[in-house]
C-alpha cells in the first residue's frame, strides 16, 4: 500500500483533491471533529488544561477559537491533546485499509507533526492566493485571526511544495482538477 499526503496552505483545496483520487481518504480535520463531539477522554483533558474555555461536553469549536485568540500557547495545549489520538486513528485507517493500492492523507499538519515515512508521495495542492481568499471569506466558521495563529506553526507554502514529489495545480475548475489528479495518478504508478 502506498500513502499519499496532501500537502499545501489554508484554503488550496486540500480536501476536494484528496476526495477526486478515488481511493479511502484519511481527513484529519473530520476526524478532530469527531473527538470533540465523541471522545470524553479529551473532552475532560481539554477542560483541565482551558477550564476559561472549556465547560461542557460535547466540545464547541467556537469555544476553542476563543481560547486560541485569548493566547497563542492554547493551540500547542490543544495539539499535545488532540494529535495523539488523530496518530491512533490515522493508524487504524492504515490498518483497515491495508489491502488497498493506495490510501491519500488528508492531514493540515502532516510535515510539522513528523507523520509522514520516508515512502509517502507528497503531493502540494498549488492554487492562487487571490482564489484561496475568495473561498476562505465563504466559508463559515472563517475566522482571520485562527488563520494567521495557524500559519505561525505551519511550514511556509514554499517549503512543502519544494519538500513534494508531485504538484497538482488547483484552480478550482472541476474537470481541469480532476484531469490533473489523474495525470499525477498515473506517473505514481508508473514509478511504483
Amino acid at each position: 500500500m502506498i500513502r499519499i499526503a496532501v500537502l499545501g496552505g489554508v484554503g488550496s483545496g486540500k480536501t476536494y483533491i484528496a476526495k477526486q483520487f478515488g481511493y479511502p481518504v484519511f481527513n484529519a480535520d473530520v476526524q478532530v471533529d469527531k473527538l470533540y463531539k465523541q471522545n470524553r477522554k479529551c473532552y475532560k483533558k481539554l477542560k483541565k488544561v482551558l477550564p476559561g474555555f472549556v465547560s461542557s461536553f460535547p466540545v464547541k469549536k467556537s469555544d476553542l477559537t476563543k481560547a486560541i485568540i485569548a493566547d497563542f500557547f492554547n493551540l500547542k495545549k490543544i495539539i499535545k491533546i488532540i494529535h495523539p489520538e488523530v496518530r491512533i486513528l490515522l493508524k487504524n485507517f492504515v490498518k483497515k485499509n491495508k489491502n488497498k493500492k493506495f490510501v491519500i492523507l488528508d492531514i493540515p499538519l502532516f510535515l510539522e507533526n513528523k507523520i509522514n515515512k520516508k515512502k509517502d508521495i507528497l503531493i502540494f495542492i498549488d492554487a492562487k492566493q487571490k482564489e484561496i481568499n475568495k473561498r476562505l471569506k465563504k466559508r463559515l466558521n472563517f475566522n482571520a485571526k485562527i488563520v494567521k495563529k495557524f500559519k505561525k506553526i505551519q511550514l511556509s507554502v514554499e517549503r512543502k511544495k519544494k519538500k513534494s514529489d508531485y504538484v497538482i495545480k488547483n484552480n478550482f475548475n472541476n474537470y481541469s482538477s480532476k484531469k490533473n489528479v489523474r495525470k499525477v495518478l498515473e506517473k505514481i504508478i508508473l514509478n511504483a
